[in-house]
């Protein structure tokens, strides 16, 4: 079953399908074909292959004159799966059958071990062809430690900050990544921020909440502040409090929509289902901060009652 972290994956490329042949060009050196739009076509999978081998995603490349130039099939890829050596192939063979373009198989993988499994070339039979997926795993990502780097190229940013956390550079990508979703909406910017958040071991977690509190103590230039809020709720009860920044300011009428809007959008991503009770207290609530709190209640909650607590 896909997990929060394999949908966040998918979102981002499906909000930003020109991401996946930027990838192509600047990090695998791939002659993109030129081109003037990209479009996310996953709807018209069912006509392409088997329900049972659905991708992902796929991105159709078009050209001024509206001809399909490129199709790229993404997979985002957690584990070790040999069965997708065989339904790889079958996407790029479908695809490119029904389409009559040239197609590629794009394998997201963040673990270096799924990486290095998911790059291998994939033999159709007697060594007389093969399929070579494109794999954006750590190898491949670079570190990005600049934030304005980061500002510029923010999804890159957060796939090196998923890629290279852990690492001997990781405090430093890190800073770079969350520096840079200030920029976002909130929403995406949470969703890219638990995103690198689950890909970080303890000890590196640890650091980062460090790095908040000592941030917050000596008054320096703070990371976003639902970084901070997430990040020490519940972990510095009762230590923060006369650090803590005041309550936002006021906010503009119509503006109670957006945030309802938004925490039932993050519901139904973390797959947490709403009694009627529960959604009418949703809709019913007119404060942004209890708005706010149980929007960021939603990261690493299981339940409607953790959220809505």
């Amino acid at each position: 079953m896909p997990t929060l972290e394999h949908n966040a994956l998918v979102e981002m490329f499906r909000e930003r399908p020109e991401l996946a042949p930027h990838v192509l060009a600047t990090l695998f050196h791939v002659e993109v074909p030129p081109h003037t739009s990209v479009a996310v076509v996953e709807s018209s999978l069912d006509q392409l292959i088997p329900a049972e081998l659905r991708a992902d995603l796929v991105l159709e490349l078009r050209d001024a004159n509206g001809k399909l130039v490129l199709a790229i099939v993404l997979e985002v890829q957690r584990n070790v799966d040999p069965d997708k050596k065989f339904s790889w192939p079958t996407y790029v063979t479908g695809v490119r059958a029904r389409r009559r373009c040239a197609t590629v198989v794009l394998v997201v993988a963040p673990d270096a071990r799924v990486a290095a499994w998911a790059a291998e070339s994939i033999d159709l039979g007697l060594g007389l062809g093969t399929v070579k997926p494109l794999v954006l795993g750590p190898t491949v990502v670079p570190e990005i430690t600049d934030p304005a780097g980061a500002e510029k190229e923010t999804e890159l940013a957060v796939l090196s900050a998923v890629a290279h956390g852990n690492g001997p550079n990781g405090l430093t990508v890190l800073q770079a990544a969350l520096a840079a979703l200030g920029r976002l909406d909130q929403e995406r910017a949470m969703v890219y921020f638990q995103l690198i958040w689950d890909g970080l071991r303890e000890p590196m977690q640890q650091a980062l909440e460090a790095l908040v509190m000592e941030r917050q103590i000596e008054g320096e230039a703070k990371l976003p502040p639902f970084v901070q809020r997430l990040i020490d709720r519940g972990m510095r009860e009762g230590k923060l409090e006369g650090m803590r920044e005041g309550k936002l300011e006021g906010m503009r009428e119509g503006e109670l929509k957006g945030k309802k809007e938004t925490l039932l959008r993050l519901l139904a991503r973390a797959g947490i289902v709403l009694a009627e009770s529960e959604s009418a207290r949703i809709q019913a609530c007119s404060d942004i901060a209890i708005l706010d709190r149980w929007i960021e209640n939603v990261l690493g909650a299981k339940t409607a009652t953790e959220v809505l607590s």
